[in-house]
């Protein structure tokens, strides 16, 4: 019988051990969980929340929140230690891929917007109640 060197005496679909702590230690990403480090995470919360919360804002301060998240968002700028690159880059995100989605999302929005939703108009007959006394029976009783 031949031996295949890939499956070798059966050991391709044979289980490998590991314990539940070496599992989740590979899923679990090593970064601070410091005060600084939640500071981080709030800022580009706040951020992604006022770029989609005021993406339509009529007013005024709706309209400067999105703007800043917007500008924030979209500048490419790394010597301000709070820019979005480098907030990105501290959270080990990718700034470009989410920088890409927040835009696609927005671009989402403005097309479902400029389309409307079109509602089909039905007349509903009148309830029971106003057919009854709008009746010849009703008319006649009134005179």
């Amino acid at each position: 019988m031949r031996e295949d060197h890939l499956v070798g005496e059966g050991r391709l679909f044979e289980p490998d051990v590991m314990l539940p702590v070496q599992y989740f230690s590979v899923l679990r990403k090593r970064s601070p969980q410091g005060p600084e480090y939640f500071l981080v995470i709030a800022m580009l919360q706040d951020a992604i929340e006022c770029f989609q919360k005021y993406h339509f804002a009529s007013d005024e301060i709706g309209r400067e929140l999105f703007e800043d998240a917007r500008e924030w968002i979209t500048s490419t700028d790394q010597k301000w230690p709070f820019s979005f690159e480098n907030v990105c880059a501290i959270l080990k995100l990718d700034a470009a891929y989410l920088r890409g989605g927040l835009l696609r999302w927005a671009e989402v929005q403005d097309v479902a917007r400029r389309r409307g939703k079109v509602v089909p108009f039905k007349v509903l007959p009148p309830p029971y109640g106003e057919i009854a006394a709008t009746g010849p029976v009703a008319t006649a009783r009134a005179s």
